[in-house]
């Protein structure tokens, strides 16, 4: 998706007011925008705290700013300083993570971004939008603007099967329909059990919805999503995330509250941060259950 972001920042750089800072990343990535900012683009170095201050203090000065690094280097590194100096003044401050979930999974645990949104959900104010396709990268970036809040976005690697075109970027998105159990997955991730789902008989096919906005309380799930859930009472989420702070936990809330009630429910998650051996994200994501097997499984204990 890293490609697909350069090319929606580059389509904005005229906006003279937009500021974008890296703490030392996009190389071979993002030369494009270096370019078409100038002295607009500014490398803030191995420094993401000062960076997070840095964006603050412009952003409270009219700017917009984005702020650009590996996904745990933008939200765990510098924590303290998105509370303190963004959230707590409501500052509409762009935070971008490359590399969300197990993206960066032969680097090891310190690059796994797992624990990402739901960290950064628990401070006032703050969104996060977690794209599933390379496509809804110019969206996603679009949307910050109506969203005027502090804001996370969260890059991965669009994996929808070959040939298949994803509809347009919404918070809640049908990707098939049937007669089974609803799944409702986020991130990149959902993407790799599509092509499962569709060849289940439409009288037992899940229901499969793709979330993309969160918090969940903040952007509610549509009233269709809540019918069928209540309609067939099994519900499966699935997420490259852990199970503290997860989509599943703010979608079981606000099913709770609302008076929705799920019957049999299974969670596929990021299980690990360390393994104890490295790996790419399939691999990892493997070892967390988060393969097509496991997917099945799930669905056959619904």
């Amino acid at each position: 998706m890293r490609t697909q972001f350069c090319d929606a920042m580059v389509a904005r750089s005229n906006r003279d007011e937009l500021v974008f800072l890296t703490g030392d990343l996009g190389f071979m990535a993002l030369e494009p925008l270096q370019e078409a900012l100038g002295q607009r683009f500014i490398n803030a170095g191995v420094a993401e705290q000062n960076m997070v201050t840095a964006a603050a203090a412009m952003a409270s000065r009219g700017l917009e700013v984005w702020t650009y690094s590996i996904a745990p280097f933008v939200y765990a590194r510098p924590f303290e300083q998105i509370r303190n100096d963004v959230c707590f003044h409501g500052l509409p401050v762009r935070l971008v993570g490359n590399g969300g979930g197990y993206g960066y999974g032969p680097m090891g645990p310190t690059h796994h971004a797992i624990d990402d949104y739901g960290a950064l959900l628990t401070l006032p104010g703050m969104a996060a939008i977690v794209p599933a396709f390379d496509e809804d990268i110019a969206d996603a970036v679009a949307l910050t603007d109506v969203l005027a809040s502090p804001v996370y976005l969260r890059l991965g690697r669009g994996e929808p099967p070959a040939g298949w075109q994803p509809p347009k970027f919404e918070p809640w998105r049908k990707i098939t329909d049937g007669g089974g159990p609803v799944v409702v997955g986020i991130g990149p991730v959902a993407g790799t059990f599509i092509s499962l789902i569709e060849e289940i008989p439409e009288r037992s096919r899940p229901n499969l919805w793709i979330a993309g906005l969160l918090p969940v309380e903040r952007f509610a799930p549509p009233d269709q999503l809540l019918r069928e859930i209540g309609r067939n009472g099994s519900l499966c989420v699935v997420e490259e995330h852990v199970s503290q702070g997860s989509m599943a936990s703010q979608l079981l809330l606000h099913l709770a509250l609302g008076g929705t009630h799920v019957k049999r429910f299974a969670h596929l998650y990021a299980k690990e941060h360390n393994y104890g051996t490295y790996g790419s994200q399939t691999y990892l994501r493997r070892l967390s259950s988060l393969d097509v097997d496991s997917m099945i499984a799930a669905l056959d204990g619904l």
